[in-house]
């Protein structure tokens, strides 16, 4: 390097302390878990323990409880579409600081029964906030982050919504005892105060890359990325078994009652805020292919396991390893398509919003699916936790298969 260099060099980085990048990128990964606590742990899971509380105080009846659920999962759909106008319009980090400040207010607006359309419309706000969050969170960090730590950056992104399903088997029932009314203010006090936190730790946004790709790279890359859409979507359809019907299951199913149903429940949202940190280091350790493809061989055992034993520790595994994989998925697809998408920055983020679209409408459609399936065989559980199971197992063999047919293409 000659001295002119040395000095351009210097220049560039400018009194770099030794840790100093490493604390950059904790203060990004935290602003990015706050989001994600925000917009998709406490605007979504929340809201599951506050229903039969609002049935109770009669604010709305069981039937339209569940509308007003749905008002949350059709505003994530719409918020996965729009993040990137949204984005574009405003910019990334704009972006974010708005839809927590606008699921910070979604929660004040629910503290009272004003009307129907009014709760739907702030709950359809809500999702909204959430789907726009997992869009452009992400894709706003990582760029800052080198290449072998991203995996454990993106498992503490996404780390918020395992914390979102903890809080609402823990916290939510105590702030319960203050009152419907005033669980709606905590809520929306602790979604200020996360908000104000990371308000100032966002980094600069990057200017998308162009970089141009070998064709023949382009073609693999573009038909790889197709399949890890169909993938994700799979990998929605697996989760919806334990994510809507486990408590039920238990609860009614197996005759255990409501409150070993709610233990189950708290063992996943203690998996789901493990999981994305244990998933994010394997794949930054063995690479996002290999480690997304164990991933769905794991997942699919354990969605299956129910439907072979429902002895305690067999559900207590299922439990906890399914309630990892919830958000623990998301690093791994995340790094994959920072893989199959290098350097270029706007790609790898409208790939990610395309994933984020095609999980939401798998997810829904399995949500409704499954619950019409149960209605029509008289309430099999197995039925639908075998179901669950095949979607992973598809999903895996949709990778093998890619593997077994790109490299012939060469």
């Amino acid at each position: 390097m000659t001295n002119a260099d040395t000095k351009q060099h210097a220049q560039t980085r400018p009194h770099q302390r030794p840790g100093s990048e490493s604390w950059q990128i904790w203060r990004y990964a935290v602003a990015g878990l706050s989001a994600s606590l925000v917009g998709l742990g406490l605007a979504r899971f929340s809201y599951t323990p506050l229903i039969p509380a609002l049935i109770a105080a009669k604010w709305f009846s069981a039937s339209d409880v569940v509308y007003l659920g749905a008002a949350n999962l059709a505003g994530y759909l719409a918020g996965a579409l729009a993040a990137r106008a949204v984005a574009t319009r405003v910019g990334a980090v704009g972006a974010l600081r708005a839809m927590m400040l606008l699921a910070t207010l979604s929660f004040f607006a629910s503290s009272a029964p004003v009307s129907f359309s009014w709760f739907f419309a702030w709950r359809f706000l809500s999702g909204l906030t959430g789907g726009v969050i997992m869009v452009l969170a992400a894709s706003v960090i990582l760029p800052h982050i080198s290449a072998a730590r991203r995996g454990i950056a993106g498992g503490v992104i996404f780390a918020g919504v395992g914390l979102g399903v903890a809080a609402s088997g823990t916290l939510v029932p105590l702030l319960l005892q203050q009152g419907l009314q005033q669980s709606w203010y905590g809520l929306g006090a602790l979604s200020a105060l996360l908000t104000l936190a990371s308000w100032w730790n966002w980094p600069a946004e990057t200017k998308a890359s162009a970089a141009p790709l070998h064709h023949a790279k382009h073609h693999h890359a573009s038909t790889a990325a197709r399949a890890l859409l169909v993938q994700y979507g799979l990998n929605a359809v697996a989760l919806v078994p334990h994510m809507v019907f486990i408590v039920d299951f238990v609860a009614r199913g197996l005759g255990q009652g409501i409150a070993a149903g709610s233990r189950y429940w708290v063992l996943y949202g203690l998996g789901a805020i493990v999981g994305p940190l244990v998933t994010g280091h394997l794949g930054d350790r063995s690479g996002f292919g290999p480690a997304l493809r164990a991933a769905f061989l794991i997942e699919a055992a354990a969605v299956l396991l129910p439907t072979v034993s429902t002895a305690p520790v067999s559900l207590i595994v299922s439990s906890i390893v399914v309630g990892g994989f919830t958000p623990g998925i998301v690093p791994l697809v995340l790094g994959r398509i920072h893989e199959l998408v290098p350097h270029a920055t706007e790609q790898q983020r409208a790939t990610w919003s395309h994933a984020t679209t095609s999980f939401a409408l798998f997810q829904a459609a399995a949500a409704y699916g499954f619950s019409w399936i149960y209605a029509q065989t008289g309430g099999d559980y197995l039925v639908l936790f075998g179901l669950g199971g095949g979607a992973a197992v598809l999903a895996l063999a949709i990778d093998l298969g890619l593997a077994l047919i790109v490299p012939r293409r060469s």
